[in-house]
């Protein structure tokens, strides 16, 4: 009948509202499962570009780390260096001593690190730097300073024409002091200038020019000769 008709239409008209509320609900939600697609995918991009922003750095940082370039800069010099500090020490102990620069060490284990090892052989074998005495070492010190500031220089372009030597000799017995004298006059060519500031008066007569300052009581005064 009528009535029932009627009631019937309420009741569908009703879950057609509760459906297109549904309907409206969902594509609510399909719309911001779109917009959170789209800001995944471009949190994505900004992650794959800051994966590679971070590889460059952290190759960067490599190459420019202890292990990089400065490992490979100290690798090509040391041999350089090597040759003139062994030329040098060889004039000061009569070819008796040799360097060894080495920068990599074997371990107990059998693996191999990173080092900085200053070795030197003379008569008694292949030593340390620290085993050797106080005159043996600045003599060896004197030549390797020499020979790295001469590496220097050349890598720079520039002239070294000015050697300074300050002190340092009070460890050498007369004939360690023979020998450096020998030394520092075989380089003489190679500066324009050597100057060697010395409490020792026996190196006074190895060089061409003395100036001697001379404590006063009004004061220092200089005397060249």
């Amino acid at each position: 009948d009528l009535k029932q008709a009627e009631t019937e239409h309420q009741a569908l008209a009703a879950q057609q509202k509760q459906a297109q509320e549904i309907m409206w609900s969902v594509k609510l939600k399909l719309q911001h499962c779109s917009e959170l697609e789209i800001k995944k995918k471009e949190k994505e991009r900004l992650l794959a570009q800051a994966s590679k922003q971070e590889k460059i750095y952290r190759d960067l940082a490599q190459a420019f780390g202890k292990k990089g370039i400065q490992a490979l800069l100290i690798e090509m010099a040391l041999p350089e260096i090597e040759v003139e500090a062994n030329r040098l020490l060889g004039r000061m102990t009569d070819n008796r001593m040799h360097v060894k620069i080495e920068t990599q060490r074997q371990t107990k284990k059998g693996d191999v690190i990173e080092t900085l090892d200053i070795n030197i052989s003379d008569e008694l074998g292949m030593r340390n730097y620290e085993m050797f005495s106080g005159g043996e070492a600045f003599r060896i010190n004197f030549a390797i300073r020499i020979a790295l500031s001469k590496l220097l220089a050349k890598r720079a372009g520039a002239p070294l024409p000015t050697l300074v030597i300050d002190e340092g000799f009070g460890t050498q017995d007369s004939a360690g002091i023979e020998k450096l004298k020998e030394a520092i006059n075989s380089i003489q060519d190679d500066f324009d200038k050597i100057l060697v500031i010395t409490h020792i008066d026996e190196l006074g007569d190895a060089f061409p020019t003395r100036i001697d300052v001379i404590k006063t009581a009004e004061g220092s005064t200089l005397e060249v000769s």
